[in-house]
């Protein structure tokens, strides 16, 4: 099979009845549940793993979780009610802010960004990114901390390892916070926990462990994030969500996953990355995609870096004899 920009494409209808085929099985035959809970963000993956749900059991069998906290965009909220309307599924949401807070989530990471930027306060807004490398010159992974003022002036300064390592410790707590609640609904309903992460996240280390990585089923962990998109037309996804720029909606000021994480957009990324699988060379997969050599180069090394360093995130219990 020879590679070509058009590889990427899948046939969703084909898709789609074989999740919902697996999804019926493993979650009566397996798991032995009655229905599905699953975290709703008004994002294009958790609409989608909705819409799956709800071909696979039927809305009656499915109930949808809405689990904002104060750093939370209010979109995700409203994004997340216009979706379960639309698939006429129960929704409960649970407010997490207090919890966090309990946990000592905002005040560990605020300590953190003070001995950054010192004059950091409530009022203040910040999010953590990484640099592009659009000309592919493959620029070492740091991080930067941005923090914006309440007049709207930001300022940024390379994110110290000690520093970094405890926002995101502290960031973390939301994801586990949530699949709390997640599995209290789950096992008040004797239902599945049914996650919502895409191929992207979970080959490349993008999800929290024992947050939204801990869950029963996983039926977009085997597709790429622009094929979930191909997914969503097809289901009818609303057309809001299918615009929404995808975000780690994790900190205070408004942040992409490309910024955070992935660097390049999806739509670039995901063909070269299955070019790589294809077992197809840098050189191929640029000609291909019209792309210049050093900067496919520079995004195949980050994609197989990131998959060898969080290897220990997809890892079961190592248990010893």
């Amino acid at each position: 099979m020879n590679f070509s920009k058009d590889s990427i494409k899948i046939d969703p209808a084909r898709e789609t009845e074989k999740i919902v085929t697996k999804l019926k099985s493993e979650l009566v035959q397996k798991l032995h549940k009655k229905g599905a809970v699953l975290g709703i963000s008004g994002g294009v993956d958790s609409s989608v793993v909705l819409a799956l749900c709800v071909k696979a059991l039927g809305n009656e069998k499915i109930l949808a979780l809405m689990l904002p906290e104060k750093d939370s965009s209010p979109d995700s909220l409203e994004l997340a009610k216009v979706l379960a309307d639309k698939f006429k599924v129960k929704y409960v949401i649970e407010e997490i802010s207090d919890s966090l807070t309990a946990l000592g989530c905002y005040k560990r990471r605020d300590e953190a960004v003070k001995k950054v930027f010192p004059e950091y306060n409530e009022s203040y807004k910040m999010k953590i990114t990484i640099p592009k490398d659009s000309d592919g010159k493959g620029i070492l992974n740091f991080f930067n901390l941005s923090v914006i003022a309440p007049n709207d002036e930001e300022k940024i300064k390379r994110l110290p390892i000690t520093e970094y390592l405890q926002i995101v410790a502290a960031s973390n707590l939301k994801q586990r916070c949530r699949m709390n609640m997640l599995y209290y609904h789950a096992e008040e309903n004797n239902y599945c926990v049914v996650g919502t992460g895409n191929k992207n996240e979970y080959k490349q280390g993008f999800f929290v462990k024992h947050g939204d990585g801990g869950v029963d089923l996983m039926p977009i962990g085997h597709l790429f994030k622009s094929q979930v998109y191909q997914l969503a037309e097809y289901l009818g996804i609303p057309e809001e969500i299918l615009k929404r720029t995808p975000t780690s909606d994790t900190y205070s000021a408004e942040q992409t996953q490309e910024e955070f994480f992935f660097k390049v957009p999806f739509k670039v990324l995901d063909p070269i990355w299955l070019g790589v699988e294809m077992g197809e060379s840098a050189e191929v997969i640029a000609d291909a995609l019209g792309l210049e050599l050093p900067f496919v180069s520079s995004v195949i090394n980050d994609i197989k870096s990131k998959i060898r360093t969080t290897e220990y995130l997809r890892y079961s219990p190592i248990f010893f004899d």
